[in-house]
This record gives structure tokens, sequence and C-alpha cells, in this order.
């Protein structure tokens, strides 16, 4: 599988690296006075300080409209049960809080959404075999 990489704009690198690296657990990599990598679950992505991206509730997720667009990652069932608690626990306020959907069929996945502090959207799936990410 390959590694994907996204960049996007943060408004304070120590805020990002606050939430990104203490809260999401994500490990810093590379940085400089303007811009931080992080390994995002097996993945790059680098914020930049700048505007972040403009985003509109237009996707439909079950009877939620969730902000699109957003970055999203698929993860383990039991590694999205430690996010999930984890970010409970710290009190975070989702767009949509922990919840399983599709539950007994192919493609059964727990979802979280939620914003980063500077509004950038971000969902979490959890799913039990990471083939069903393609599930029809």
């Amino acid at each position: 599988m390959s590694i994907f990489h996204l960049a996007y704009n943060v408004g304070d690198l120590d805020t990002a690296r606050a939430f990104y690296g203490d809260l999401l657990g994500c490990t810093e990599g590379r940085s400089t006075g303007s811009w931080v990598d992080f390994d995002f679950f097996g993945h790059q992505i680098s914020l930049h300080l700048g505007t972040p991206f403009a985003h509109e509730p237009t996707g439909k997720v079950g009877d939620h409209m969730v902000p699109m667009p957003h970055l999203g990652v698929l993860l383990q069932m039991d590694q999205w049960r430690v996010l999930a608690d984890r970010l409970e626990a710290a009190g975070l306020d989702f767009v949509i809080a922990p919840t399983l959907r599709f539950e007994g069929q192919p493609g059964e996945q727990a979802t979280m959404f939620l914003l980063d502090p500077f509004g950038n959207p971000i969902e979490f799936k959890g799913m039990r075999d990471l083939a069903g990410a393609f599930a029809t």
C-alpha cells in the first residue's frame, strides 16, 4: 500500500503540535519555523502556517451532514477504539461522536468526525477488516 502525503494550513505550530502530537499521538518529523510534518497513522501530513482551507457541511454520513472536503484515515478497530477513548476523555467536541455504522454488514465501520483547533475537518474510521474499506 502506498503512503499518502497531504499538506494543509494551520494557524499556529505549537497548537498543532499539542493536538496532532500530544492528543492524537502522531510522531513529529521534520520541521522549520513555518511548517511541521507528522506521521499521521502511517501517512505524512505537512502542516504549514496559513489560513485553513474552506469547507462546508455538504457530505452526508447517515443522518449527519459533514464537512467537505475533509481528511480521513482508516484504522484497525482496536486502534480506533483507543483513539476514540482518548479523545472522549479529553472532552473533545465531535462533529459526529464515535459511533458504529453498517453493523453486521460488509464494510461495518466505526466512525468519528472532529475539527482540529484550526477548523480542519478529520474523519477516523475503525474497521475490523481493512479489506472491507471497499466493500459494496
